[in-house]
């Protein structure tokens, strides 16, 4: 098997990121959380990630998506997988939701289900389990094809701590509901993108440039439907000029 990529390498450590995207009240809006005040990145407005874990590297536990594939969507030799099954991770860690099927069909998380599944979330947290332990026994496999690609990030050379992050996107569940975990959030909430990036010019909200890039993509999208084929075709990006590649913007592969 071709070697991976190491998980830190030059002070660098993989993520993943995902943004929920789902047809609220009054349009379509994506989920953020406010990060708590210490650890990396203390109060900004961010949408829900965190670090590529080894136990990530879970092709088993993956519906509609080969390793193959997903390693030259990214342009990675091998492994590719491993954000998409820790983008599911993280989701459910930080906000409850599960972006899973169980016979490659939709699952339906009724009252005993999600109380089952609260008591997974926290022995996942406490490093008791794995989430390929928990999709095993659950016969879960994480929806790849829910997860688009959405960009890749790098954090600037001047910054103490360096992340290199796959952005992800994904349509909420219908039948679920976030529940943002207070040990990993401060607060969170949906908003429509283009209020998001007013909060920020209001000052309301702190943000850095790769989450500031990703909502002026969103905000030209009148509807989930419409930024999820963009997104899944590789239309959606904005160019990449130098300005960008300062702040670590990276192409897509």
């Amino acid at each position: 098997m071709t070697e991976l990529q190491p998980l830190v390498r030059d002070n660098i450590r993989l993520a993943a990121t995902v943004m929920l995207l789902r047809e609220g009240v009054n349009g379509f809006e994506v989920y953020m959380v406010q990060r708590p005040g210490r650890g990396d990145f203390p109060d900004l407005h961010v949408f829900p990630g965190g670090k590529v874990d080894e136990a990530d590297y879970a092709p088993n536990i993956c519906f509609g998506l080969e390793d193959e594939v997903a390693s030259r969507l990214l342009g990675v030799a091998a492994g590719g997988l491993r954000y998409w099954v820790a983008v599911a991770r993280e989701c459910f860690e930080e906000c409850g939701v599960l972006l899973v099927r169980r016979d490659g069909q939709p699952v339906v998380f009724e009252e005993p289900t999600a109380a089952r599944f609260h008591d997974y979330r926290e022995d996942l947290l406490a490093d008791k389990i794995t989430f390929a332990e928990i999709c095993t026994a659950e016969n879960l496999q994480v929806d790849c094809s829910r997860l688009g690609y959405f960009s890749h990030w790098i954090t600037p050379e001047m910054a103490p701590r360096r992340f290199d992050t796959r952005f992800f996107v994904a349509a909420m569940p219908n039948d679920q509901a976030t529940l943002a975990h207070t040990n990993e959030t401060a607060d969170d909430e949906w908003e429509k993108p283009a209020a998001a990036l007013a909060n920020k010019d209001s000052g309301l909200w702190q943000m850095i440039d790769p989450t500031l890039r990703s909502l002026e993509t969103l905000s030209k999208y009148k509807s989930v439907e419409q930024a999820l084929v963009d997104i899944q075709q590789g239309d959606h990006l904005m160019p990449l000029t130098d300005a960008l590649s300062r702040q670590g913007m990276q192409t897509l592969r």
